[in-house]
Formats: structure tokens, sequence, C-alpha cells
């Protein structure tokens, strides 16, 4: 579903991501994982079409994202750590503004806002000013925002910032849903235990370089520890 094929990201002199390469499928949920700085947004950014790479390739889908930009776009829904949202505009107003931009069929994209909105307990709030939502409550109408469109892949930057026990639990339900009906999940996080309860596979990328990537029982063969947790093996492996 998602292959980065010797993925670089420079800014001038400095090398964000260096030389990348990966493969993830159709129903995964896959991790990315990495200390501040270790080129994860970027390479974030990269997959969704917001920065270009320096070189290499990105194939969503089988296309060739270079060659098909507004395909691999339709295609991909992306749930940014500090989403961007329109205060002045209400959560249905601002789903509609969403479907208006993906060319969806109005009915039919009213329909699905509407039950997302239901699923992610913003029914009541549908018709309030985005500007009073609860840092939690704009997470989750970025959610409904990201799924509208019905995206083969998701992407996803720390979605668990802000949110309360019940709406982390909902997430995640979510996505283990989502996953199930065969979208595929890119997911960096910081919550090592979250990354560890939810993940297919998992991959490590420090300083711009993929170090490790596998299931857990693979990187803790890695490490040599049996009894690891995520935590433990993303420590020793990151840690000069």
């Amino acid at each position: 579903m998602l292959n980065l094929v010797n993925i670089t990201k420079k800014y001038g002199n400095y090398l964000a991501v260096d030389d990348i390469s990966l493969e993830v499928k159709k129903g995964e949920i896959f991790s990315f994982l990495g200390v501040n700085g270790a080129g994860k947004t970027t390479t974030l950014k990269m997959i969704v079409g917001l920065l270009r790479p320096t070189t290499g390739k990105i194939i969503i889908d089988g296309l060739e994202q270079s060659e098909n930009i507004l395909e691999t776009k339709r295609i991909t829904g992306y749930i940014p750590d500090r989403p961007y949202l329109y205060d002045g505009l209400t959560g249905a107003e601002f789903l509609g503004f969403v479907a208006s931009l993906y060319e969806l069929d109005q009915k039919k994209a009213k329909i699905k806002s509407e039950q997302l909105l239901e699923r992610y307990l913003l029914t009541e709030w549908s018709d309030e000013l985005i500007e009073s939502y609860s840092h939690g409550m704009k997470q989750r109408i970025a959610m409904c925002a990201a799924l509208l469109p019905e995206p083969k892949l998701l992407v996803v930057d720390e979605p668990m910032v802000g949110l309360d026990p019940h709406g982390a639990k909902l997430l995640k339900d979510s996505f283990r849903e989502y996953a199930k009906a065969g979208m595929t999940i890119f997911l960096s996080t910081h919550s090592l235990g979250v990354a560890e309860e939810l993940s297919d596979r998992i991959s490590l990328l420090h300083k711009g370089k993929i170090i490790a990537i596998g299931d857990l029982d693979h990187l803790r063969s890695v490490v040599g520890e049996s009894g690891s947790n995520l935590e433990q093996v993303f420590l020793r492996l990151t840690t000069e």
C-alpha cells in the first residue's frame, strides 16, 4: 500500500532523512518511532505530499506520488500533531468544507459527516464554532475530517495528545476497526505503550536513518532481550 524507496530529504547541507526505504501493507498498523529531531514529521509530510523528497520515490497504492500527486492525496488522510482548523466554522461547516475540497457527493458526505460526528462524540457540538472546542474535541474533529473521504492510507502524527482516557480508547478501537476493514495506518507517536499495543510492525528512526524494523519480537531479538517491552527496546537502540 505504501512504499518508500531510497527517500532522502535535505535542507541545505542538513540531511533530515537519510536514504530510507520501507513497505507498509494494506490493512497494517505501522508505527514510525524516533526521538525528537529524528526526521519523523519530515517523512510524514513527504508521504502526504506537503514536502517533496530530495531524492527517492514514494508509491501509494501503486501510484508514484510525484507523477500522481492529486490522485495520491485523494486516497491519503492526514492528522498532524497540531491540526489546522478554521475556528470561525462550526464542526458541521468544517466537514462540509472538507467534502467540497475532495469534490465528494454532498448528500453522501452529509450522511457520512453525521455518522463520524456521532462516532466521535461531537454531534451535540456540530453547530458550535470550533473555537469553542477543547483540545481533545479539536483532535476528534480533525479525525472526522481525515476519515470523511474514506482514505486507503491514514497518516497520523501524535494522535493521543490532549485526549482523555475515553477519547484515547475510542481512537485506538477505531484504528483497529479501520485496519481490519483494509485501511493502512501509518502512525508516529511518542506514546510507546500505544505503539506496542496497536502495531503490527514498528520502525525506529534515528538521525534520519531506519535502524530497526519489524514486529516487537524481532526488535527484541535485535537488542537480545526477549522479555523487553517497546520502551526498553527503544531506549537501547536510540541511546548513544
